[in-house]
């Protein structure tokens, strides 16, 4: 995948690595992003555990609203990727299992 890497990324991610609560997470990315744009990153990183559990593309779209395309984008990320989904998947554990 194409690297993104800049001075204004890495500013971003040490906040982000900074904030101490969900409620700090919650009013950080509020302000940050649109409805929109936070919907769409927590839709993704949904259809990435469904995947992960063995579901079918259109059972992941049933359960997701998703189309194809960004089920598709998710799993070439999975499977190719940097190892991002996976880190954060294996971290997390099952969304049940942490509360998400």
């Amino acid at each position: 995948m194409q690297s993104v890497n800049s001075e204004s990324l890495d500013r971003l991610y040490r906040v982000i690595l900074q904030l101490k609560s969900i409620e700090e997470c919650y009013d950080f990315f509020e302000d940050l992003c649109t409805i929109k744009e936070l919907r769409d990153l927590s839709q993704r990183l949904d259809v990435a555990f469904l995947l992960d559990r063995g579901l079918s593309y259109q059972a992941v779209a049933g359960e997701t609203g998703v189309s194809s395309a960004t089920i598709c984008r998710v799993k070439k990320c999975l499977d190719y990727g940097s190892g991002g989904y996976r880190r954060a998947i294996d971290r997390a554990g099952a969304p049940d299992e942490k509360g998400g």
